[in-house]
């Protein structure tokens, strides 16, 4: 819109939105509103108190937004986002250790505009959010080239689309980087033929400096140019961007032995084709490990269908994936994937949901079931409505979930960051003294005895100029800094494709380490379905009767145990009658007039304060439930024991009567799920030391459940800020505690947990959010399989770390002794680490839940 405020000259305006949550009065509001209409060219300022945001109109020939941000600031609060920002995704496969992404992110850094920036050397991904009035998507695609890294895929300007997540699998081995190497190595072949085999026919050339140049070195120098042509351009991009990484190092190398070669006469050509061509021999071995680990997450990825056959207006017609609608009605045939998450409206088949929920046996879907996108119509016709957009549905939320829980950097890989950081120039710096001192102080040669062995030790330039070499390629961290995100990449992804979607690394790692477990009851070690389990009627009653008096009472409440004996006369066919005067007390049950009289259905407290005492309740001989005076009978407490033997079976007991008589007994109860017990049992055999069931539920019912699970013990009685109290004490006491519990319920619990774990997350947003770990399916099997994946994570981290440190540490060692040479430091230290960490991460994928059932 245009504005007419002094000095406008009609220039267009515009309005941002920034989100100011410390703006929380109207004092507040009005020192941004002073401080921000200081700044020329703003037309407006409206603060909204109740939002915590201020609405800024301005206009950008005179005043840019990071300005407006700075007065705000200025005021004394934080802006936390602004509406003008664009986030961009940008797809740079060759992106694959800690040194390339430093180089982009230096590379970034000198861009004006932008105000985030990350990068994901797991996945490949850049991203970026800037202000576009500054810069420009293409500007940022160029940046990250000038760093030399290609962007395979990114959206255009005009078309304003999404990145297109890639990270498709390449052909490593035949990339033009791959026939480089392929052609340097032939050279150095030749060479190596013409000095060794064919010495004879060898030609010597004189150089321009005068010095003589044998036909075999001239193919050696080739061959380093040719295969280390890609190692020079990164080099210099690293140089350029100030980054001291192993493109840089191996650079310096190669230019160092060519430089020796010619100047000072030394002949290091062969050893500057051999670190061309080994190292970029180990780069596209870890291009190839890197694809490798990130073929998981592709899997995922590729479970989405690109198309649907949708029905619109009468008539089939296949559409992208994208462009379904809530609502649109979807055709799904035998073997197809299910394109969106929807609701069943006509036809019945099996769907294998194990992509989603990680069960091994497909899923009975009749109308009016819930079904995900991603999953596979096993063998019958079905019509699904779409129920929610593509990119909101339960596969597209682990997806997105599983990218960013690679983002958070572990404590392990924090770990290796700053003593990679330390590492490197250490390396470096012992390289350098390597290669300069030994010749300064040796002359002619020192003979030292060493465990039996006896090592001489030249004062050459050559001979200390190539073992500085061989130091100056293990001075690169890469197999040590790649070793612990390959391993979270490759446990995440294995276990989203199982069903259990871990929000980050720090939880993979943490949960292995914790040594108690707290499970909530009710829809965890239970189904969470109550059931009508018994019907005891007293004398004169029939358990038509007693059922039928119940739900009559019970219909017009919204309690689950309400619902249960109403499910419980329908299945039976039990007549219900209309009541009048319909009251709920509550936590104690219901009352309501029926047939002109008032009746209750309730707890047993219920009845006693009506004054009924349930000591007169006995069990009669027809296994009914008679009502006596209890100074007529010799079993006084008979029936009072008749309710605790039904409390003590796990059940919740619901007597129905009037003040003055019991009409009968309602048992309702829970199941315990048939995998409970085995789980716990399996948690034990994998060192979890203490398992503790929490509930709200009575004592007597709490005891049976936990019992028939197996937990180590039992606390019940409690409500939602006690479960968080008693897991915060178990936190102390065990020094970590997992919580399980449905996501929703338990959110206090679950935060206070050192990992909380959601059950049966598929479909539901809460649930998938709240938690730092979801169990897609009901399936309590899935937990002993975290845990065994959570600890093999550990182990393997483990072991890449200190595998990596300690064979640099041997090597390096040996590089002085001439124990070690450039093509050993490079094909063990480099090649060889950064494909054993690798395959060694990737052995989390084979973990199978059912492993552990």
């Amino acid at each position: 819109m245009s504005t007419n405020a002094p000095g406008s000259e009609d220039f267009e305006s515009r309005t941002v939105k920034l989100d100011v949550p410390g703006m929380d009065c109207p004092s507040c509001a009005e020192k941004i509103v002073n401080s921000v209409s200081e700044r020329d060219g703003v037309v407006s300022v409206e603060p909204q108190v109740m939002t915590g945001t201020v609405h800024i109109e301005y206009l950008p020939e005179k005043v840019a937004v990071d300005s407006l941000v700075e007065h705000v600031q200025a005021a004394g609060y934080d802006v936390e986002s602004r509406d003008d920002l664009r986030t961009e995704r940008f797809d740079v496969p060759t992106m694959d250790c800690a040194s390339c992404a430093g180089k982009i992110e230096n590379a970034l850094d000198a861009i004006a505009g932008i105000q985030e920036r990350e990068t994901i050397p797991t996945t490949g991904t850049v991203i970026v959010t800037y202000d576009p009035e500054q810069t420009s998507l293409a500007d940022l695609a160029t940046t990250i080239e000038s760093a030399g890294y290609a962007v395979e895929e990114t959206a255009t300007d005009t078309a304003e689309e999404d990145l297109v997540e890639g990270n498709r699998a390449r052909d490593v081995w035949w990339s033009p980087r791959a026939l480089k190497t392929w052609l340097g190595g032939g050279l150095l072949l030749v060479g190596l033929a013409l000095e060794f085999l064919f010495s004879g026919f060898d030609v010597t050339l004189t150089t321009f400096l005068g010095r003589e140049f044998a036909a075999a070195e001239l193919f050696y120098l080739v061959g380093a140019l040719v295969s280390g042509e890609q190692i020079l351009r990164n080099g210099y991009y690293s140089a350029r961007t100030r980054s001291l990484d192993i493109d840089l190092l191996m650079s310096l190398g190669i230019l160092g032995a060519i430089t020796a070669s010619v100047v000072f006469g030394e002949s290091l050509y062969l050893e500057a084709g051999m670190l061309a061509v080994l190292f970029s021999i180990a780069e596209l071995m870890e291009e190839y490990a890197m694809d490798r680990a990130r073929s998981s997450l592709r899997e995922l990825v590729d479970l989405s269908p690109t198309t649907a056959t949708v029905r619109r207006d009468g008539e089939e017609t296949t559409v992208p994936v994208e462009e379904l609608r809530v609502g649109d009605r979807v055709i799904v045939r035998p073997g197809d994937r299910i394109p969106a998450d929807g609701t069943v409206v006509e036809g019945e088949s099996a769907v294998n949901q194990a992509p989603i929920t990680g069960e091994s046996v497909p899923v009975d879907k009749t109308d009016g079931d819930e079904v995900y996108a991603g999953t596979i119509n096993e063998e019958g016709y079905l019509e699904v409505e779409v129920t929610t957009a593509a990119e909101d549905s339960t596969l597209a939320r682990i997806i997105e979930l599983v990218e960013d829980a690679q983002r958070d950097k572990t404590d392990h890989e924090q770990f290796v960051d700053r003593f990679a950081g330390q590492y490197t120039p250490v390396v470096v710096t012992l390289a350098v003294l390597t290669a300069a001192v030994p010749p300064l102080l040796i002359d002619g040669a020192v003979s030292l005895g060493l465990g039996g062995q006896t090592f001489v030790f030249a004062g050459d330039w050559a001979t200390w100029f190539k073992r500085g070499l061989a130091l100056l390629v293990l001075a690169c961290p890469c197999a040590l800094v790649i070793s612990t995100p390959v391993s979270v990449v490759s446990g995440i992804t294995s276990a989203a494709k199982n069903g259990v979607l871990i929000k980050g690394g720090t939880h993979l790692e943490s949960v292995g380490t914790v040594k108690a477990v707290a499970f909530d009851k009710t829809g965890t070690l239970t189904h969470g379905e109550l059931t009508v389990t018994d019907v005891v009627p007293a004398n004169g009653e029939s358990r038509a009767s007693v059922l039928s008096v119940a739900a009559s009472l019970e219909a017009r409440s919204e309690h689950p145990i309400a619902e249960a004996i109403v499910e419980a006369a329908d299945e039976t066919d039990v007549e219900t009658n209309d009541v009048s005067a319909f009251e709920s007390l509550t936590g104690k049950g219901v009352r309501a007039d029926l047939d002109g009289e008032t009746y209750f259905a309730g707890k047993p407290a219920l009845f006693e304060e009506l004054g009924l005492l349930l000591d007169t309740v006995r069990v009669a001989s027809d296994g009914g439930v008679a009502v006596e005076d209890s100074s007529s009978h010799d079993t006084p407490d008979a029936g009072d024991e008749t309710i605790k033997d039904l409390q003590a079976d796990g059940k919740t007991v619901i007597l129905v009567g009037t003040v003055d008589r019991i009409v009968g007994v309602v048992a309702v109860a829970d199941e315990v799920r048939p995998e409970a017990k085995r789980a716990v049992e399996r948690l034990h055999d994998l060192g979890v030391e203490h398992v503790v069931m929490l509930t709200g539920d009575n004592e007597v019912t709490a005891r049976a459940v936990g019992e028939a699970a197996g937990v180590d013990e039992v606390r019940a009685a409690l409500l939602p800020e006690e479960k968080a109290e008693t897991v915060a004490e178990l936190n102390e006491e065990f020094g970590g505690v997992i919580m399980v519990g449905d996501g929703i319920n338990d959110a206090p619990a679950l935060a206070t947990a050192t990992v909380g774990v959601a059950m049966g997350a598929a479909g539901t947003d809460t649930a998938v959010e709240s938690a730092d770990v979801a169990l897609m399916g009901d399936d309590l099997s899935k937990l002993p399989y975290l845990y065994a994946m959570s600890g093999k994570a550990n182990s393997v981290i483990r072991e890449n770390i200190w595998v990596s440190v300690g064979v640099k540490a041997l090597l390096a060692v040996g590089v002085p002794f001439g124990l070690v040479n450039v093509a050993v430091a490079v094909i063990v230290g480099d090649m060889g680490m950064s494909l054993g960490v690798t395959t060694n991460a990737l052995r989390l994928a084979r973990i199978k839940p059912d492993s552990f059932e």
